[in-house]
């Protein structure tokens, strides 16, 4: 694999990481500041209205791309992404005006300058505020329901219905933070006709994953995915491993690591985090190999596979590791 896919594979992994971390450290602080969106957070069904407003929004785009309505998509997800911004700054700021204007940097900087540095922070940021919030929303049960189906539904989407496809086209024309910009080669610019025509080319070979963001055929270009300029992973690749995540570190009985800068750090949300690499290293080898996957079905597998080996680890019963002890 050429130099220049390491580098790309490395910032990717470095997006990830900052996502998890920063989902770690908001825990706490997005629970006493009062952010829990569900009265029960243990009670499964939550996973599924969920999912399904994951299965309305995605409906709802691809009908907003046919009737061209794309500028409409483009200014919910940039109010969204400085709205969960906002959130995460008011929680490391001490000035509420000062997250407020910060928040409105990122949302203008994406109107105007939507530069694959401008999208990946803001991505980063939507990342790890959104993940904070589910992860202190969604008990154990229900994260593990809700990265399950959406690794079954991510699989169906790209490899069977295929409908991600056309949502993936029109999602990356609108230089939005639903997906990640990963460069390979430091004159990347996804601002630059030539570059954005490449960027087109690479989607049909690349990442391109998660519930908005879809693989398609490898074997669309002769061209090797480990050579391109760019390559794409959905948002929602780094967000949903993640609530599993934040998840275990709110919710496992397992103790704390003691570390002062995560005090919600155990076990079970580490070897989640380790999991969650790993299937992020076999969805990389793939990638580079011009295989199509979606991203789901292993970064999630992996996050629920360390979760639960994290907990066993820590001595959690099974049974109080799956969420069922009130079922039983």
């Amino acid at each position: 694999m050429p130099r220049r896919a390491y580098r790309g594979v490395a910032l990717a992994a470095l997006i990830f990481l900052v996502v998890q971390v920063g989902a770690l450290a908001l825990v706490p602080t997005f629970f006493e500041q009062g952010y829990q969106t569900v009265d029960d957070p243990s009670d499964p069904t939550n996973s599924l209205l969920y999912i399904g407003a994951i299965i309305g929004m995605t409906a709802f785009m691809l009908v907003a791309f046919k009737y061209d309505l794309d500028q409409l998509i483009r200014g919910i997800i940039v109010f969204t992404s400085g709205l969960l911004s906002w959130y995460v700054f008011a929680a490391i700021l001490p000035s509420g005006l000062l997250a407020i204007g910060l928040s409105a940097v990122v949302a203008i900087a994406l109107l105007v300058y939507p530069e694959w540095y401008v999208i990946d922070t803001a991505g980063a940021l939507m990342g790890a505020g959104a993940a904070g919030l589910f992860g202190i929303s969604f008990g154990l049960l229900p994260a593990l329901v809700l990265l399950s189906v959406l690794a079954v539904y991510d699989a169906i989407s790209v490899y069977k219905t295929k409908h991600m496809l056309d949502l993936a086209e029109g999602v990356m024309d609108l230089r939005i933070p639903v997906v990640l910009v990963i460069p390979t080669t430091w004159s990347y610019s996804l601002l630059d006709e030539d570059f954005a025509r490449d960027a087109n080319d690479v989607g049909e070979n690349a990442v391109e994953s998660t519930d908005e963001v879809a693989d398609a055929d490898a074997d669309a270009e002769d061209r090797d995915p480990a050579d391109r300029d760019a390559f794409f992973i959905g948002l929602g690749d780094a967000v949903i491993p993640t609530v599993m995540v934040a998840s275990a570190a709110f919710f496992s009985e397992a103790p704390s690591l003691g570390l002062a800068s995560l005090p919600a750090l155990n076990l079970p949300a580490l070897l989640a985090m380790v999991g969650t690499f790993v299937g992020f290293a076999g969805l990389m080898w793939a990638v580079m190999k011009g295989r199509a996957h979606a991203g789901l079905p292993l970064l999630n597998g992996g996050a629920i596979s360390g979760y639960i080996i994290g907990s066993l680890a820590a001595g959690v019963p099974l049974v109080s590791a799956l969420g069922l002890a009130p079922y039983l």
